[in-house]
């Protein structure tokens, strides 16, 4: 496939915040050959600015492409010209169909960050059987949504008996040093905010729920995938705290890596949400996400609310640093339980460009052993056993915290 395609990887979106963070993070494990990385985007002077940036780096070699999500010709010659395609350009659902169609017809794998549900399920519905055909892997969701829950579930399940009905919960904490609401407000970049608005519609909602329902479905006859029980309640030890349910894409990711994979047991059930240190924090996060929902369905609050942040915007290098996850496991089998843990720094940008840049070399390189599938994929589908190992390289710890 190399001498076949001019590049093993292509960023596209490598002028914004999110995608110069992936970039960088390519250009230094490509060290040595950073010919075969490519930098794609609209605007010729700002793609030639993040060249002379790596450069600096010590990556002198790295190509620029031309691309635009208006011109479908352009992401042909973009899907056509590499063997893996990253994107960062969202959101999604407003700029990423082209792009998704582009590499299933070329037969070209592709990642991205979405962590918007009715974007991953059109792509399911319109392309899935065309990448299936041309063997192109397009694996959504490659960043804090959903590596960390989709690879953390699977760690799990692997380190619990086989051939029993499994029950695995995730506990998501997140956060850093930040003195007050303003630092952690210039956290979030603008392509994070608009793409979290975005989410905020009754009718996306909806539609996760019956996501969740489609995912349980695709489970094949005899096995079963579902979700536990969503309600707030005490997080069991070593948690600790009140763990509050999250409707993420994260959970419609796992249901799916669960239907497809038989590891996952004759009955499985999962079960995602915010950790969350006292009944004071649960009212004040359920208070705010309240209010960002009543504020999104109007068109002149929604509107205001997506003014606040613009794409392109996004946290210092220094509040970066401030950041940190961890989302623990509990998981259960009859006669066994054991207790995982993912954790690494900044999840929004710092270790999202780690999972993403990470995933796309996964794919990329010949010598790693990758399940035999091709169509819409979830990471741990595409990439199964073959991810854990180099997250662990990129730095964030996937660890068994306790067995009982």
């Amino acid at each position: 496939m190399e001498g076949q395609r001019a590049y093993d990887v292509v960023v596209f979106g490598a002028t914004g915040f999110t995608g110069r963070l992936a970039a960088e993070y390519l250009a230094g494990r490509m060290r040595g050959r950073s010919e075969r990385l490519a930098l794609a985007g609209r605007q010729p002077a700002k793609l030639d600015a993040a060249k002379r940036a790596l450069a600096q780096l010590g990556a002198a070699s790295v190509g620029v492409l031309q691309a635009d999500v208006e011109d479908p010709g352009s992401l042909e010659k973009l899907a056509a010209s590499a063997r893996v395609v990253l994107t960062t350009v969202g959101p999604y659902l407003r700029y990423g169909e082209g792009l998704v169609r582009a590499c299933a017809r070329a037969g070209t794998d592709y990642v991205d960050l979405t962590g918007e549900g009715t974007f991953v399920d059109r792509m399911l519905e319109r392309y899935d059987a065309e990448a299936r055909a041309s063997g192109a892997r397009i694996v959504n969701a490659c960043g804090f949504d959903s590596i960390p829950a989709d690879l953390g579930a699977h760690f799990t399940v692997g380190e619990l008996p086989e051939g029993e009905p499994l029950e695995v919960a995730a506990y998501v904490e997140s956060g850093g040093e930040h003195p007050d609401w303003r630092g952690r407000w210039h956290s979030i970049s603008g392509g994070t905010w608009h793409s979290a608005i975005g989410f905020l519609t009754r009718e996306d909602m909806a539609r996760a729920r019956g996501s969740l329902a489609e995912a349980a479905a695709s489970a094949p006859a005899g096995r079963s995938v579902g979700m536990l029980p969503e309600r707030v309640r005490r997080a069991p030890p070593p948690v600790g705290g009140w763990a509050l349910p999250m409707p993420t894409i994260d959970r419609v990711v796992v249901l799916r890596s669960a239907a497809g994979d038989a590891r996952y047991g004759p009955r499985f059930r999962y079960g995602h949400n915010l950790r969350v240190g006292s009944l004071a924090g649960v009212a004040g996060a359920a208070v705010g996400a309240g209010a960002l929902f009543a504020l999104a369905q109007l068109g002149p609050t929604r509107r205001m609310l997506l003014s606040l942040k613009q794409p392109g915007d996004g946290p210092t290098p220094e509040e970066r640093a401030r950041n940190h996850f961890s989302v623990t496991f509990v998981g259960s089998a009859p006669g066994a339980r054991v207790v995982t843990r993912v954790s690494g720094g900044d999840p929004g940008y710092g270790d999202t460009a780690k999972m993403i840049g990470e995933a796309a070399l996964c794919l990329a390189d010949d010598r790693d052993r990758l399940p035999d599938r091709a169509g819409v994929l979830t990471p741990i589908l595409a990439m199964g056993d073959a991810l854990l190992p180099r997250i662990r390289g990129a730095g964030i710890s996937v660890e068994v915290v306790q067995r009982s």
